[in-house]
């Protein structure tokens, strides 16, 4: 092999092991596989530029399909633009924001396009007066390199000045990593297009290695997220803001969902008997079963505080029978947690679980200031939760109208029997509470 090959080689082999590794490492994510496509045309290209053309071009046969070479070139510019349009549905904006940055996007990619027509239309001049302009400082610049030039030069401006709007926008943490990294880059990736054979795997990889940190950040960012948000939101949930990121997960929303609340009875007379590290130790563990209980039906983990703890089912995703799988969490939560007390109940000192489940439309969102965010819910059903699981009894299951009304094709509901009426605190009238049976 010519050892004047061996760079570019390399340089594509680069380009598509990281291609290949983002989309294994994120393959649900449309953002990371518009990513890992760019990539891989850039390695395409580089690789059908040194194996199959430039032996052509030594040879001065220059076909007049010769244009074809270009076409991976152009698809990457499309799919750079691509990438960033998929980045911007993720931040949240305004009509003339989304609308500007996507406009400019958009001409982005019919400029590349343009550039894959004129190639293929004009493959004597793309070759000799364009690709292969600087390799010989002699020539002279014909007006032909700015046909090329031109498209390519105002499509990387757009993506560049549309990328800057985008990180002044504050996208997620962990996407304003990869997207910085990417602006660094591009003119980078983009220079080997007209440097001459010796420099141009140089330019090329230079911009790879900047974009590979900003990626590795990106996966780190990714990865210590997941690890935390796996404690408090449920498998869906977490996935969720891994692809959209966190802000977009979570914004504001008004919508109908049910809630779950269960704590310890005795917990307190408990405590004050019992050494503290048993007492974490007891905690932890009764946590932990509510958390793994929660996780299988899509709960997201609102408050835990002491011994109680508040689940929300149907935010920030929304369940159709969240109902339903309210009351089955709630079942699972009255065994689990009913096991781990009997471990730890001893002598005269008794724990025990109860659960209140309510449904109704509440108001959902991140709020709190930027050190210390809170995801959180507001409306009627929350509070009814909290107040019937307080007057649930040990291995008690109190279960609000609305909850019930929702379950009126569902199994569960012959399983629930009408109990006394209570007058719970915040409610003027009193309420009606249904006691699910133990299955």
């Amino acid at each position: 092999m010519n050892p004047q090959l061996a760079a570019p080689i390399v340089v594509a082999l680069l380009a598509l092991g990281m291609s290949l590794s983002f989309l294994v490492a994120d393959r649900s994510s449309p953002i990371s596989r518009t990513l890992a496509a760019f990539l891989a045309c850039i390695g395409v290209s580089i690789a059908a530029s040194v194996l199959i053309a430039l032996p052509m071009q030594l040879r001065g046969d220059i076909p007049a399909w010769h244009g074809l070479f270009a076409l991976p070139e152009a698809l990457a510019f499309i799919l750079a633009a691509e990438w960033l349009l998929r980045l911007r549905r993720t931040v949240p904006a305004g009509k003339m924001f989304t609308r500007a940055g996507d406009n400019m996007l958009r001409v982005a990619q019919a400029l590349g396009a343009l550039y894959g027509v004129l190639s293929l239309v004009f493959p004597q001049e793309q070759f000799h007066q364009f690709t292969n302009v600087f390799r010989d400082a002699s020539d002279q610049i014909h007006s032909m390199f700015f046909v090329f030039a031109t498209p390519l030069a105002l499509g990387l401006l757009l993506i560049i000045w549309s990328g800057l709007l985008l990180l002044n926008r504050r996208p997620d943490k962990a996407e304003a990593l990869r997207g910085i990294a990417f602006l660094l880059g591009a003119p980078f990736m983009a220079s080997g297009i007209l440097l001459p054979l010796g420099l141009a795997p140089i330019g090329t990889a230079i911009g790879l290695l900047i974009f590979l940190v900003g990626a590795v950040q990106y996966h780190v960012t990714q990865g210590r997220r997941a690890q935390f948000m796996a404690r408090f939101l449920s498998p869906q949930v977490a996935d969720m803001v891994s692809r959209r990121g966190l802000k977009s997960a979570t914004d504001v929303q008004t919508l109908e969902l049910s809630v779950v609340c269960c704590d310890l009875r005795g917990f307190t007379a408990f405590s004050a008997a019992t050494p503290s590290k048993k007492v974490i130790t007891i905690l932890r563990e009764y946590y932990d079963a509510v958390g793994e209980a929660a996780a299988e039906f899509g709960g997201t983990i609102k408050d835990q505080a002491g011994d109680g703890v508040l689940i929300l089912v149907g935010a920030p995703i929304a369940f159709e029978d969240h109902a339903e799988r309210a009351v089955s969490l709630a079942r699972l939560i009255r065994t689990r947690g009913m096991a781990v007390v009997g471990r730890w109940s001893d002598g005269d000192l008794h724990l025990g679980v109860g659960v209140g489940v309510a449904s109704g439309f509440v108001t959902v969102g991140v709020i709190g200031a930027a050190s210390r965010l809170e995801y959180t819910g507001v409306g009627p059903a929350v509070n009814m939760a909290s107040r019937l699981c307080a007057e649930a009894a040990h291995g008690e299951i109190l279960v609000d109208a609305r909850t019930t009304e929702l379950l009126a094709a569902s199994e569960h509901r012959k399983a629930l029997t009408e109990s006394t009426p209570l007058q719970l605190k915040g409610f003027a009238d009193p309420v009606q509470p249904y006691r699910l049976a133990a299955s």
